[in-house]
């Protein structure tokens, strides 16, 4: 069984920084692509970030682009999304998620983990 387990959240104030943290387990890690999505209030989940199994192609969310960068640590079953400069719009539920194949944002991803909130005040 795949478990995905999101860490990291919580109350930043508008320009600060924030990692999360996404622990895999149930399947081999490396041989995947990981990827970050994130669901506002009243709002539909939106694709943030992916990156390949090796980590060598990653995706971003135009809304993102410049202040989140992706990573992954294949010995520690671990991917990260690092948030700077974070704006009130970033406050949601951020989940991670997995998948054979590219990290991109329109294929469906098969286990998701059960998201960490993140709250951007002024």
């Amino acid at each position: 069984q795949v478990q995905l387990v999101e860490s990291g959240g919580g109350l930043v104030q508008a320009g600060g920084s924030l990692r999360l943290s996404c622990a895999a387990s149930g399947r081999t890690f490396s041989s995947y692509a990981m990827a970050w999505f994130r669901q506002a209030p009243g709002k539909e989940r939106e694709f943030v970030a992916g990156i390949s199994w090796s980590g060598g192609t990653t995706y971003f969310a135009d809304s993102v682009k410049g202040r989140f960068t992706i990573s992954r640590d294949n010995a520690k079953n671990t991917v990260y999304l690092q948030m700077n400069s974070l704006k009130l719009e970033d406050t949601a539920v951020y989940y991670c998620a997995t998948r054979p194949g590219p990290p991109d944002p329109f294929s469906e991803y098969d286990y998701w983990g059960q998201g960490t909130q993140v709250t951007v005040s002024s």
